[in-house]
This record gives C-alpha cells, structure tokens and sequence, in this order.
C-alpha cells in the first residue's frame, strides 16, 4: 500500500460526493450555523426535525440576541446538553448580532462558543468558503483509518495526517467526501465494500480479501 497517492486516489471519492450539502438542513448561514451548534454529540435528523419550529420564532441573529433561556427551551429542550447549547446560541447571537456579521475565517468561528475545528470547517464548506483544514467527525475517525489514509483514533491527529498528504484545495470535499462514505457505503458493520469507490486502495478492503 506505499505506493498509494492519496491526492490521487481519494480523487473519485470526492467526485462522488462533490457539492453534496450536509446532512443539517439549513437556508441561511444563520441557520447553518445554529443547527452546526445543536448538532454536537446528537443526530443530525433529530436536529432537522426541530429546526423548523425553532427558526420561525428566531429567523435570524436579531431575533436570536434579543431571546433568553426559557423562550429557547421549548424549542431545544431535547436536544443532548440543551442547557450548555442554549448558553452558547445566545452568547453568539449578542456577540455577532446581525447575520452579516457571521464570521467565514476558521480563527473567527472557533472563537465563538460552542464551535470546533470540526464544525467551523463544516460551516465555511456549506458557505462554499476554502476550508482551513478538513472536517473529521465521528464517521471520518472510523472510515479514515478503515480505508487507510490516516492512522490512530485522535481527530485532530486524523485530520494533521490527512492535510498532509491533501491539497488544501481538496480539504473542504475530502472530509466531507469521507464522511458521506462512512453513513452510506462504510458502515460499522457489513461494509458495501464491492460498491465502493475506494476499495482499489482501501486497506481494510485489500485485508479483508486475502483472509
């Protein structure tokens, strides 16, 4: 597997997946961001079923800074850590007051509460922004390894060994490429390792046919 070229052979992944938006659905930066914050440590589909009711009480970042705690609740008090959440949506929402005011520089977005590496990347790649590094989340620490582009458990390890062997121009498709292989071809468990696209160099793919 030495003479593998990653910036190569990762090439009709991202083709596959190419503009595909994420999961989180949103109209607006604003509601990209808000659904990127709901969003940690809970399903995706959860989050889009209550963004709706959420949005048409706070459509936007004006709305969203003159709200307090118990007029959020309602809206997100199911979701996972909903307390902490809300904390950090109205601390953005008095900070940036204005949806024009969303920050679209990695160092900006991690600066408000709430968000990562992992979803500011995720923000600047559906505002069709050139991502600072490469999205890695729970299914590209399980595929990346899997197909052998990079090694360890540690996202932030993940996505150093992948900015490495990546062109910055192919950061922002790459993770989200990988993630997309993760929730529909590479499952946990009884991969559709035939139907996939990287199976000419995946390591698990390569392993799992000499057994």
């Amino acid at each position: 597997m030495a003479s593998i070229n990653w910036q190569k052979d990762l090439q009709p992944l991202i083709k596959k997946y190419k503009g595909k938006r994420h999961p989180l659905h949103h109209n607006s930066n604003y509601e990209l961001l808000v659904v990127v914050v709901l969003s940690a440590q809970d399903a995706d589909r959860h989050i889009n079923q209550l963004a709706p009711d959420f949005f048409k009480a706070f459509p936007d970042m004006k709305a969203l800074s003159k709200a307090n705690a118990e007029s959020l609740y309602p809206f997100i008090g199911k979701v996972r850590s909903s307390r902490k959440k809300t904390e950090w949506l109205l601390e953005i929402a008095r900070k940036l007051k204005d949806d024009k005011n969303i920050p679209t520089t990695l160092t900006e977005l991690t600066a408000l509460p709430g968000i990562g590496r992992k979803s500011a990347n995720v923000i600047m790649r559906e505002m069709g922004l050139q991502t600072e590094g490469i999205i890695v989340d729970l299914h590209v620490v399980r595929v990346a390894p899997r197909i052998g582009i990079a090694k360890g458990t540690d996202p932030k390890k993940l996505e150093l060994q992948m900015m490495e062997v990546l062109a910055p121009k192919d950061w922002g498709e790459a993770g989200m490429a990988i993630s997309f292989l993760g929730r529909e071809i590479c499952r946990p468990k009884n991969p559709k390792c035939e139907e996939c696209v990287m199976n000419k160099v995946c390591s698990y793919f390569k392993e799992s046919a000499t057994q």
